[in-house]
């Protein structure tokens, strides 16, 4: 088969993409090749990794999720006002908040099958009701004050070249994990392609259509509330502007990753790169120390522009090898 007609070449021009600029990095800066640094990207960038994964689902199945980001705001908002404010327990305040987002994503999901609503139009409601409600809650920063928030910090695995992975990245490792062995090795993960490539033909094959939206946009903002629950072990503290933005991040780092806006193809594994890909990127601006960290979102936009491009060439080229078979 020729090689632009395979879904895989994204995800390898993706890991060229990262590997080359990585190696310019070190050649050019000192330290920039160094595996604290490579701990780093994974610390620094855990929670958008969190949220892309759960944006790859809901892409795969030829959907969007625009609430992701006011998601990440609102989860860190409750879980600060219940532990600072109420004297909850984290792992309490997580037990509530949780199937809270579940909840909120059901509901959207149940919109867009029941209804017919557009995904963008009905996620991004979402998005308001989301940041609206942690405005609501609290305008100012809350600040989180408890031992086992102290005890997440300092847990984690210390690898050789002084390699930090904190407890985080682990949870990122133990999600992402758990989400490959469902894609690729269960029978919902084959709903999830199924649903992307066709939704009509999907039913028709006696998919359950409507219990697999509901469930991908209910895993998708729980995946966003977890990364909120991340970003306050990151900052010790819940913020109602905090993740915007983050939802464009997440799909530029799917895109980037190789999987198609319009469903059907893609790969978990590309969009870890893709957000890797960002965070060398950022990294590289950094240590140059000359350049304005707008030059970041101009180059996010080079990519996506090529990656788009590339997707177009994708279809076009699947669209004529099936008329020639």
């Amino acid at each position: 088969m020729n090689l632009r007609h395979s879904p895989l070449l994204p995800v390898w021009i993706t890991a060229v993409l990262l590997c080359l600029l990585f190696a310019l990095g070190a050649w050019r800066f000192t330290g920039f090749g160094s595996a604290t640094v490579i701990a780093n990207l994974f610390t620094d960038n855990t929670y958008l990794l969190i949220v892309a994964m759960g944006m790859t689902l809901v892409i795969l199945s030829g959907g969007i999720d625009l609430s992701v980001g006011a998601v990440i705001a609102l989860s860190g908002v409750v879980t600060g006002v219940l532990v600072s404010q109420y004297q909850w327990h984290p792992l309490l305040a997580f037990s509530v908040l949780l199937p809270g987002a579940a909840l909120f994503g059901a509901g959207m999901g149940a919109l867009i099958h029941y209804y017919k609503f557009q995904p963008f139009i009905v996620t991004l409601a979402g998005m308001f009701l989301a940041r609206g409600l942690a405005t609501v809650i609290s305008e100012e920063s809350v600040a989180i004050e408890h031992p086992f928030y102290d005890a997440v910090a300092d847990f984690g695995v210390m690898l050789p070249g002084n390699a930090w992975l904190g407890s985080s990245v682990l949870i990122f490792l133990v999600l992402l994990i758990m989400l490959v062995l469902l894609v690729h090795f269960t029978r919902f993960g084959s709903y999830i392609y199924a649903l992307g490539g066709n939704a009509q033909s999907a039913a028709l094959m006696g998919i359950p259509v409507a219990r697999t939206t509901i469930l991908l946009y209910a895993g998708s903002s729980v995946l966003a509330a977890i990364a909120g629950i991340v970003f306050t072990f990151y900052t010790f503290s819940g913020y109602a502007l905090s993740g915007i933005g983050m939802e464009l991040d997440a799909i530029a780092a799917v895109v980037i990753g190789g999987t198609l806006l319009t469903g059907g193809y893609g790969y978990l594994a590309g969009t870890v790169l893709g957000v890797l890909l960002l965070g060398v990127i950022q990294t590289y601006i950094i240590f140059d120390g000359s350049l304005s960290s707008w030059w970041t979102k101009i180059v996010i936009g080079v990519l996506l522009l090529f990656f788009i491009l590339l997707q177009q060439l994708f279809l076009r080229g699947k669209q004529q090898h099936a008329t020639a078979t």
